[in-house]
């Protein structure tokens, strides 16, 4: 008799539907010819660089109309990152509507009322009637952290859908800049630049990632001097030194094994190999025309293309390839220049997709529905910043949702106690023992029952799995009667088991 793996797996994930337990979001697809900007795979990572041109700060009118804060706010509703990075946020000089530079607790307050809405107390304490909520209900990045380092003007800011979380054991998941280092290797000392290099340790869900993650977002000195070359070169060449000597280890194991970054309490742990280092933000130089290693190359190749990398197995990481998809241009300041940038160490995040976004190269029906909310859709980006986001949906290591049920003692026998061992699924999380009765002509009817009984010999067992998402079962065999079968499957998560089963005569 052939065994019912998919008529079992069907019902049984239907069945945990029905109990709430599996209610996985709504993603848009990848289409932008037809307006659809969302990831491909609900369990890609997103993550989004954009320097926004101080239109988030707390003078700046926080109204729905024709203006770069809603400019701001509907594409982020638009693309939904899972982190954002953002450069030159609260400069009300800057964005010309006020005389300072916002605090860090100010800061928050705004990035809070730009996601969230709220009643605005730096105008008037008037609703805010734009932010990304409203767009995009749902959507919600929870966790911010507001670099307190600033050039006296501008400040950078993470967002995460996803708590912080201290990953290298130095009791800090945030930083507004690097660890000073000493000089050493082909770093020539010092740290992030004019305006730091912001990280932060960031916990993934253990349900879903084999790890975790680690964000870095900087903006480097503008201009085009020689000084303003060389300050971008050395904040570069520091970071790209932190990367691979304090949290890779430089292939020993250790974190700073040449004891040269000012870290205290010091870092005890690199980071965990499954757990990636994503950075990026505003370098202020394109690596295509610059005429020589710009920060972009520091930051992932360091000084060689062999073994000293910023990859945590010490080759090259990468930087994006993104482009506008509609037009193919590169430019994220102006269509030419390239001076955003997103990095990530591909031994282990893949990027999956990269693009940049400029709603003026959009038809209408290529324009995202959150965007249309600007008064007019094709100018919203244009209004929005002189520059472009950078956004990548990277595949994390992820946890499997392969596993097997196996039983003891073979064969089941009629009467006598089985033990059932679900292996490989996903750590601490539900999962459920089905089985059910069949014969020639039957219907299979799993339920998740909690009775058992000779007549209607159908059990659903439930637990939750430990770490190493393994759960056992001790269950008591009915007799199945003459002629019929008694088969036993588990489901986690919407994913099913091998079927193991006997027959009974």
């Amino acid at each position: 008799m052939n065994r019912p793996e998919k008529t079992l797996f069907s019902i049984a994930a239907l069945l945990l539907l029905a109990a709430g337990l599996l209610c996985p979001p709504a993603f848009a697809q990848w289409d932008p010819y037809n307006g659809e900007w969302g990831k491909e795979d609900s369990g890609y990572l997103r993550v989004m660089t954009w320097n926004v041109k101080d239109g988030i700060c707390s003078t700046n009118t926080k109204q729905e109309g024709y203006n770069n804060w809603t400019g701001l706010v509907v594409i982020v509703a638009a693309l939904k990152p899972d982190v954002l990075i953002i450069q030159e946020a609260g400069d009300n000089d800057g964005n010309g509507t006020g005389y300072n530079s916002d605090s860090v607790s100010t800061l928050l307050t705004v990035f809070n009322l730009f996601l969230n809405g709220g009643y605005d107390p730096y105008n008037g304490n008037i609703p805010v009637t734009a932010y990304v909520q409203k767009y995009a209900p749902g959507y919600s990045l929870p966790y911010i952290f507001v670099s307190s380092e600033t050039d006296g003007y501008n400040r950078n800011v993470i967002a995460s859908r996803y708590p912080f979380l201290d990953l290298n054991g130095d009791t800090k998941s945030q930083l507004s800049d690097m660890p000073y280092v000493n000089s050493d290797q082909w770093a020539p000392g010092g740290d992030g630049g004019i305006r730091g290099f912001q990280l932060a340790e960031i916990n993934l869900p253990d349900g879903e990632y084999l790890k975790n993650l680690v964000i870095g977002n900087s903006h480097l000195k503008a201009g085009s001097s020689s000084s303003d070359k060389a300050d971008r070169l050395e904040a570069a060449q520091n970071s790209a030194y932190l990367v691979e000597y304090w949290f890779n280890g430089a292939g020993t194991g250790s974190p700073d094994p040449n004891n040269k970054i000012n870290d205290y309490p010091p870092a005890t742990s690199i980071l965990d190999p499954d757990t990636p280092f994503i950075w990026g933000g505003d370098w202020n130089e394109d690596e295509f025309s610059n005429g020589r290693d710009g920060p972009a190359l520091w930051m992932v190749r360091a000084q060689s293309t062999q073994n000293d990398g910023t990859d945590r197995d010490r080759t090259d990481a990468l930087y994006d390839t993104a482009l506008e998809p509609i037009s193919g241009q590169r430019g994220t300041f102006g269509s030419n220049s390239k001076y955003d940038y997103l990095a990530h160490q591909d031994s282990i995040a893949a990027e999956q997709l990269s693009f940049i976004f400029y709603s003026g190269n959009l038809s209408s029906g290529q324009i995202p529905a959150e965007v249309q909310n600007f008064p007019t859709p094709s100018q919203a980006s244009s209004t929005a910043s002189d520059h472009r986001p950078v956004i990548a949906d990277y595949e994390l290591p992820r946890v499997s949702t392969s596993f097997t049920l196996s039983v003891s003692p073979t064969p089941l026998m009629a009467g006598q106690n089985g033990t059932f061992e679900l292996v490989g699924g996903q750590p601490n999380t539900a999962a459920y023992l089905i089985y059910s009765l069949s014969g020639i002509g039957s219907t299979w009817v799993p339920q998740l029952n909690v009775t058992l009984g000779i007549r209607n010999p159908v059990l659903g067992r439930s637990g939750t799995t430990d770490s190493q998402g393994a759960i056992d079962w001790i269950v008591p065999i009915p007799s199945a009667g003459a002629g019929r079968n008694i088969w036993f499957q588990a489901a986690q998560q919407g994913e099913a088991s091998n079927v193991v089963g006997t027959s009974m005569q």
